[in-house]
């Protein structure tokens, strides 16, 4: 295992997102932040308390997630694709490394990324609404997953993207609506029984209602669904990567 190039292509996405602070952090605390003041103060304090949370409290572990989400995605896809369409991905390619040394250092400071992010986001919502975790390891080890599978999915996205328009079409089109349908600000429980039927074929749902379980004790579904579904999503996108690395499938522009 070549552990100095993990660690340079690492310390090298680590680094960028200290040249984009504004975009990379400040941008989606503020965006996060106003969630919280339209959502928690404004339209919360008209919502009655849920199994004894506010609503604002209630809706954290939902916006958490659609910023760990969509962030995990776009820092994998854009850590990947831009050495592509700079044409500097040949210099990763002639390095003593393998494909699985490339992932892990490309997969593994987007991770990084969104954890901070997601600690950033707590801490924010913690100076707004109330907020308590009762199980802070699982909470940890949801935050931890999420980040980890979403990362690897944005890295799938960024090598088999050949212009910004598909870089940008599943993180746009289908994640963050899937984020909002799936439970982020509200209960499915508040649906019509059908429409709780339709968004239990909503993967990101058994994300969000496991991820506020380790907040609250309150899920849409059980934590260990909610555990399985997400190893299960880690190990396809694993998967995914390693049959386009074997087959070099996209691997150059």
């Amino acid at each position: 295992m070549n552990w100095i190039g993990v660690k340079a292509i690492y310390l090298h996405e680590m680094d960028r997102m200290r040249r984009t602070i504004i975009q990379s952090i400040l941008s989606p605390v503020i965006s996060t932040s106003l969630y919280f003041v339209v959502f928690g103060s404004a339209i919360g304090s008209r919502i009655p308390l849920i199994e004894d949370v506010s609503y604002g409290s209630f809706i954290v572990p939902g916006l958490m997630m659609l910023v760990l989400l969509t962030q995990s995605l776009s820092n994998a896809a854009s850590g990947i694709f831009f050495p592509k369409f700079l044409g500097t991905i040949n210099e990763i390619y002639a390095a003593p490394l393998s494909s699985w040394e490339i992932v892990m250092g490309f997969v593994g400071a987007a991770t990084s990324k969104s954890i901070i992010l997601g600690a950033l986001i707590l801490g924010t919502a913690s100076l707004f609404v109330e907020i308590s975790i009762a199980h802070p390891l699982v909470m940890i080890l949801m935050l931890v997953l999420t980040a980890l599978t979403f990362s690897l999915l944005g890295f799938l996205i960024g090598v088999v993207s050949t212009n910004w328009e598909q870089l940008s079409l599943i993180p746009t089109i289908i994640i963050t609506p899937m984020v909002f349908l799936g439970g982020s600000l509200y209960s499915i429980a508040w649906l019509p029984e059908f429409w709780q039927k339709v968004s239990l074929a909503n993967p990101v749902l058994y994300l969000v209602s496991g991820f506020r379980w380790s907040f609250y004790n309150m899920a849409d579904v059980s934590i260990t669904i909610s555990l399985a579904m997400i190893s299960i999503f880690c190990a396809m996108n694993l998967a995914a990567i390693a049959y386009i690395f074997s087959k070099g499938y996209k691997i150059k522009f």
